[in-house]
């Protein structure tokens, strides 16, 4: 039988962006390679075959594997560093959509479904940024895996549903574990990963911080009982909720302990916006048994300097916020860009 002539091949799915997409950061492959089971493999051994239902994705340590799909599609290979079979993975009982081969002698790691939920649990960042990144690559294909398979099957289209109930599942899950359950702000996971989205963003003006601390919050809880402390806390965040501007991003870092980070036009607006913030707290109604009580609170507010990053600007607004409360209270210590 003679072989396909080239120009009637239909176009491989795997492009340089996808080739990228699928190459691995040095976490995320030693995170794979900590979880999962080393096999190794000769070469010309077929790893799983087109069809067949698999749970396990697969990354190449060393060597290289061939996939390949059959219906005049090309192979595709999958180097160092790389990973295949992610549907399986991420689905569980997903039938293989091509065959795989050691084109040589390979070291593989072998990570089943099953371990999913637990890399989800104790590292969601990390794995939210690999399967979003796979998910992008994956639904962008839609089109060019419907059009490139010859048998648009029943069996496809429910893997692309199921794909998209996954997506929008982990997308749940990323927003629940960046939030803070009391108050519905973003928790200090949440804060880190606005800060990374924002890191390479060119904007306009400037980035202001805002460490906010209660006042006598230990007397009000221990005198009142955890109950109406929460409710103090939700009214704070209220609070901070009301004053932050559509760029800006409120959160709760742990107990009494809050913060905003504000964009504004000029270096003063991050002053003004101390100001309000305790102003408007101490006017605050508060729940019974507290309707007597004013509460207040103690602001360390600095302009960021951009060449630095968080820990700076964190230590500089904790100095700050510590001298207003160390004066006491009520106020905030501010500290313009140097």
């Amino acid at each position: 039988m003679n072989p396909r002539p080239p120009e009637t091949e239909l176009p491989a799915i795997d492009d340089e962006a996808g080739r990228e997409a699928r190459r691995l950061s040095a976490a995320e492959l030693a995170l794979f390679e900590r979880v999962g089971e080393r096999r190794v493999v000769a070469a010309g051994e077929l790893i799983f075959r087109r069809g067949e239902l698999g749970r396990t994705m697969f990354v190449v340590v060393e060597g290289e594997v061939a996939l390949e799909f059959g219906d005049g599609m090309r192979d595709k290979r999958i180097g160092a560093s790389e990973f295949f079979g992610e549907l399986a993975f991420f689905i569980g009982n997903h039938a293989r959509l091509a065959s795989a081969v050691a084109l040589g002698p390979c070291l593989l790691v072998a990570v089943s479904n099953g371990d999913f939920d637990a890399l989800l649990e104790h590292e969601p960042a990390m794995i939210a940024r690999f399967m979003r990144r796979s998910f992008a690559y994956l639904v962008a294909s839609e089109q060019q895996l419907i059009l490139n398979l010859k048998r648009r099957n029943e069996e496809l289209l429910l893997t692309l549903d199921s794909l998209r109930q996954t997506r929008t599942r982990l997308n749940n899950a990323e927003t629940l574990v960046q939030t803070d359950e009391l108050t519905g702000l973003r928790n200090r996971r949440g804060l880190y990963a606005h800060l990374d989205d924002i890191e390479h963003l060119p904007r306009p003006g400037a980035l202001g911080l805002l460490l906010v601390d209660l006042d006598n919050f230990k007397t009000i809880n221990d005198s009142f009982g955890h109950i109406i402390g929460d409710r103090v806390l939700e009214a704070v965040a209220g609070q901070l909720r009301r004053i932050a501007g559509e760029s800006d991003v409120p959160a709760r870092l742990g107990g009494d302990e809050f913060a905003l980070l504000v964009r504004v036009e000029r270096p003063e607006e991050v002053e003004l916006r101390a100001r309000t913030l305790v102003d408007s707290v101490r006017l605050l109604a508060l729940p019974e048994p507290l309707h007597a009580t004013t509460l207040t609170i103690s602001v360390g507010a600095v302009v960021c300097d951009p060449d630095a990053g968080w820990s700076v600007w964190y230590s500089q607004a904790d100095r700050l916020l510590y001298r207003a409360k160390a004066e006491g209270g009520d106020d905030f210590r501010f500290q313009g860009a140097e």
